[in-house]
């Protein structure tokens, strides 16, 4: 069986290499220049966004998923595919035009209606229920497909300058940012159908870490799954949350904390933090 992802994930090589799990890029832009997200390093990445280089992204194309599946029907395996939130990009689309293209119904793609660490938890549970090997990839896509709707993604923000111009966000919605030290908070969760919702905002860095840790808190997690904190650029945001939320008594470790590349920080930008969890049942 294979399982496959693509970069909004945020696996590093070492995780996909330890995990068994193929990764279909997205494309990073600047201006004429078009760069694979796994390609690109994060230094080359955060000297053009900080530099004031306006970047964008792209899906990947149905070719990039085609030949990943038709590798995996050549060694004879059945494919589990988890895409980035279809809310969000138009990544889900080119992997059923990919498959409708094999006609296989060995390829299973589930859309995670989330992104970054609420993605990669549902690719690592089904790397789980794979290595378990009691279940079928399409038993192992409905386990995820119900397991979804209990991924949660909270977040806090420097800006949301990039998100409205990438158009996840409306351009109203960003104007809760412009007056000074308004930080805004966002998730992305199964009441918001795998789009971007800014839920908040907060005055300062330590009253927007303090909220975010409050809403996380609030939900009753599931022990099961590990919590992924998330940052982009510098982990000092995201440190302080984990020190917040252990207070709150939730059981979050430093070593689960997972940088942001470029398909997503292209579109949150520096000073991003948060985390990703499973709500108990």
């Amino acid at each position: 069986m294979r399982i496959i992802t693509d970069s909004a994930a945020d696996f590093t090589r070492e995780e996909l290499e330890q995990n068994d799990v193929h990764c279909v890029p997205m494309q990073v832009i600047f201006g004429a220049e078009s760069f694979s997200a796994s390609a690109l390093s994060a230094e080359e990445f955060w000297r053009r966004l900080l530099s004031g280089e306006i970047g964008k992204t792209s899906q990947p194309s149905p070719d990039a998923f085609f030949a990943e599946f038709e590798a995996a029907q050549r060694a004879g395996e059945e494919v589990v595919c988890i895409v980035v939130s279809s809310a969000i990009s138009g990544t889900m689309q080119s992997a059923m035009i990919a498959a409708s293209m094999l006609e296989s119904a060995r390829i299973h793609i589930v859309d995670s209606l989330s992104a970054a660490g609420g993605q990669k938890l549902l690719a690592m549970r089904a790397c789980q229920l794979r290595d378990q090997g009691r279940l079928t990839a399409a038993q192992i896509a409905s386990e995820l497909t119900r397991l979804r709707s209990r991924v949660h993604v909270y977040a806090g923000l420097d800006t949301l300058e990039n998100l409205a111009r990438s158009g996840r966000i409306s351009k109203a919605a960003a104007n809760i940012g412009t007056l000074a030290q308004l930080k805004p908070l966002v998730r992305l969760t199964p009441e918001t159908a795998g789009g971007v919702d800014v839920c908040g905002k907060a005055v300062g860095r330590h009253r927007a870490i303090d909220a975010v840790a409050r809403m996380i808190s609030q939900h009753r997690l599931d022990e099961r799954y590990p919590v992924i904190p998330l940052y982009t650029h510098s982990s000092d945001n995201c440190a302080a949350l984990i020190r917040k939320l252990q207070a709150c008594g939730v059981a979050v470790s430093e070593h689960m904390a997972s940088a942001l590349g470029p398909t997503l920080a292209t579109h949150i930008g520096a000073g991003a933090y948060g985390a990703a969890f499973v709500e108990a049942e």
